[in-house]
This record gives C-alpha cells, sequence and structure tokens, in this order.
C-alpha cells in the first residue's frame, strides 16, 4: 500500500490512456455525482499503470433485506468497476446497527442481535451475487475494527471533526432549528461510517445521493489520518412503476429480484416508455452506445416496446437465466394476445341454496380480482373485462354453474370452478 500516505495533490501523474478515459466514462454513466472527477482520473490511471486494484466500498445496514431492481441500481455500478478490474468491499455495518437505529425516528426498533445481523448479511449477500463478481468481493463487518477501538479510541476519533462542521448536516440543522431533540450519539454515527474508510483504506464509496454528508466524512477522516482521500460517487434513486415516487416495497411499485419472472417481465413492461430509458442507463448492462442507437431508432418510428422488451428480457436472464427469460416473453405475447398465462391461481365457489347462476360484479368481488362490486362494474364499462377470453360488455351477465377463466386488466387471471350445491 505504498500510496497509503499520499495527499491528492500528491497521486503520480500516470498517463491518461483511452482505456483510462473509458473507464472514467463507465464509472459516470448514470451516476449523480463524482466527487472530485480529477482525484479519481489520476487513481484509475495509477491502477492502469501499476496493476494495483482500487478498492470500492459500499456500506450496508444489515436491517432485513429483501433487494428489489431500485436497489440493485449502486450494485450494478460495483459490477461495472468489477469488470474493469477492482475489488469492491461489501461492508455490513453491525457494529452501527447494534447501537440501534439513533435517529429518533424508530426508537422504538430494538437492536439487531448478532445472530439476526449475520443471518440478514448472509441473505442480503446471496441475493447481491447475483449481480455482483463473488471473485472481486470482500465481505467485511465493520465490528471487526470499531470494537478495538474502546472508549479512548472513540474520543480520538471524536477529536477529528468540529460541532460547526458537524450541523452542516441537514437533518441535524432542522432538528436543531426546531429544538428537536439530538443526542450526543448520534454524532458518532457519521464518524463511525467514515471511520471504516480509514480502516478499509478505501478508493472510492458508493452511496444514494441522500447519503452525501457520509461519504464526505470518510474523505475528511482520511486525510486527518494522513491517507489519501477517498473519492465519492452517488448514484440517483430509482423511480418505481408508477414513474413518480421512488421504488419502494410499501408504495407496491417495485419489482423484486427474487419475484417470478413472469411477474417480474410483466412489470417491466408496464413502465412508461420515457421511464424505460432511465432504467435502460441504470439497469442494464448494454453499452451506452447501444442504448443511445436503440433510442434514436425509436424516435425515428421503430416501436419503443421492442426496446422495453429487450430490457426486460436482461433483466429477466440476470436473475433467473436465459431460458426463463424467453418463455417470460411468450407468457406476455400470449397474454397481450388475450391468451392466458401458463399459471393461473384456482378458486372454488359454490352458490347458495336455490341459486343457479351468479352476476359477474359479485363473482369478480367474490375472486378478489377487484376490491367492491362498483368497480367490476366500472371495469366492464372500460371493456377491461374478460371471461374465456371474450370481453364483457353488459353489466348485467350472470354466469351459471361450470369452469371459467375471468381476467381483469391485462394481468389479473382466475380459473374459478361455480359449483352448486
Amino acid at each position: 500500500m505504498s500510496h497509503a500516505h499520499q495527499a491528492p495533490s500528491e497521486i503520480p501523474a500516470h498517463p491518461i490512456t483511452d482505456r483510462v478515459r473509458e473507464a472514467l466514462a463507465v464509472t459516470q454513466r448514470g451516476c449523480d455525482e463524482l466527487l472530485p472527477e480529477a482525484e479519481w482520473l489520476r487513481k484509475l490511471a495509477r491502477s492502469e499503470a501499476t496493476g494495483q486494484p482500487l478498492r470500492i466500498k459500499l456500506g450496508l445496514d444489515p436491517t432485513a433485506p429483501d433487494i428489489h431492481i431500485g436497489h440493485t441500481v449502486v450494485l450494478n455500478k460495483m459490477r461495472q468497476l468489477q469488470d474493469l478490474g477492482h475489488t469492491v468491499i461489501f461492508l455490513i455495518g453491525d457494529f452501527t446497527s447494534l447501537i440501534g437505529d439513533p435517529s429518533g425516528r424508530n426508537a422504538t426498533r430494538p437492536p439487531l442481535t448478532a445472530e439476526q445481523v449475520k443471518a440478514n448479511a448472509e441473505t442480503y449477500y446471496k441475493q447481491a451475487s447475483l449481480v455482483l463478481d463473488q471473485a472481486r468481493t470482500e465481505i467485511r463487518y465493520n465490528s471487526e475494527w470499531c470494537d478495538p477501538l474502546g472508549a479512548r479510541g472513540m474520543i480520538q476519533l471524536a477529536s477529528r471533526y468540529t460541532v460547526a462542521r458537524m450541523m452542516e448536516r441537514d437533518d441535524f440543522t432542522k432538528r436543531f432549528k426546531a429544538n428537536t431533540p439530538i443526542s450526543v450519539h448520534e454524532f458518532l454515527y457519521p464518524l463511525m461510517q467514515g471511520y471504516d474508510s480509514v480502516a478499509l483504506k478505501s478508493d472510492l464509496e458508493l452511496g444514494g445521493t441522500d447519503q452525501k454528508f457520509n461519504l464526505l466524512m470518510g474523505r475528511h477522516l482520511q486525510t486527518e489520518y494522513e491517507q489519501e482521500p477517498q473519492c465519492i460517487l452517488t448514484m440517483p434513486l430509482l423511480e418505481g412503476l408508477d414513474g413518480v415516487e421512488k421504488m419502494s416495497k410499501s408504495k407496491n411499485n417495485y419489482v423484486g429480484i427474487s419475484e417470478a419472472p413472469n411477474s417480474m417481465f410483466g412489470k417491466l413492461m408496464s413502465i412508461s416508455d420515457e421511464l424505460m430509458w432511465k432504467y435502460f442507463t441504470l439497469l442494464s448492462f448494454q453499452p451506452l452506445s447501444a442504448i443511445e442507437q436503440l433510442k434514436t431508432e425509436c424516435a425515428g418510428g421503430r416501436n419503443p416496446r421492442d426496446a422495453k422488451v429487450q430490457l426486460a428480457q436482461e433483466i429477466v436472464t440476470r436473475f433467473h437465466g436465459a431460458s426463463a427469460a424467453e418463455s417470460a416473453l411468450a407468457d406476455f405475447v400470449n397474454r397481450s394476445k388475450g391468451g392466458v398465462p401458463d399459471e393461473v391461481p384456482e378458486i372454488s365457489l359454490v352458490l347458495p341454496e336455490g341459486v343457479q347462476t351468479l352476476a359477474i360484479g359479485a363473482l369478480l368481488k367474490q375472486t378478489n380480482l377487484v376490491a367492491s362490486t362498483s368497480e367490476a362494474l366500472r371495469m366492464v364499462d372500460q371493456g377491461g373485462v374478460r371471461v374465456d377470453g371474450a370481453t364483457v360488455s353488459d353489466r348485467g351477465l350472470k354466469l351459471p354453474a361450470g369452469t371459467y377463466v375471468l381476467q381483469v386488466g391485462k394481468r389479473k387471471f382466475v380459473r374459478v370452478s361455480l359449483g352448486i350445491k
């Protein structure tokens, strides 16, 4: 680690080759900010000249993981940097999470046990491995260097940063002005995160745009400890399927990476033509030149649906393999022609005694395809209801006993068996 004690201006100048420029373009693809760009370029040039891979850090909270494709934006970036030959450090914040979340918002959440942390970390890593190259990934836990620090070390660490600088952090400023309490130990959180970068001799740290203050803390502390400071790379948050809110489970606008291939494919096909290009930049591994070419073709009259199919196939292939992606496409095409998907939930209903038929509105409600009878009738008016592939136009339709495939909208299907008592 001969370069560990060099200040940024002293990073030796190595030639900026085409490969180095290409690596810079890969780094910047889809990113929000790369700070400072000139330093990162020098680090890339040094790595190219010496063959020494750069160390790239991502810190994770080991709370219960269930990754959706929004989370993979940062993982994809790490994979792209691994493919250039660099090392990724998957840092699990087990020490910081054992303190519990200090932000006051989740004060009732008890700190996780060491066992929970380990189990969550393993699940997370298993899911992340679908994106990362395991051969170039180090998994580390920050208790490794935080525990030995002890009280004396903590005090020395705290002396390296001022209260005034700490108060520049957005949420601290707001809480201070609003007279909302701030506990002293909350100041230790960003300090510990920054100290992780010192312990790992990190060259680059990745995070969401909301992490900028903590990422810059790493740079500051590395300089304090006479290390070459890390560069920081923030990635934008991905909007969900609705194109408005950021992707999240609670907003139900997400695509989970362990979701069934057909469902994943269908969801990706439902995004708007405009949002599709952002998904291409942040989620696809196709070169930007290929994406630009596709964009030009669509602007010139090619059906944007073709591009969306490419994107959906690439993502389903990444998490489920090529044959699953092929059959998901076939399933989607079949459905869009009014066909029925391969797997349809089955429900049995029995008509009350003496009743021979069931009205379409009641039937859709009882099979949970709609929330209410009025919604069912509205869907009929809009032409969004099919029975055995035929569109229903009559709100008063009554169905006798038998087996039917009901469809509401493009994606909701049920095979119902209607029996008589």
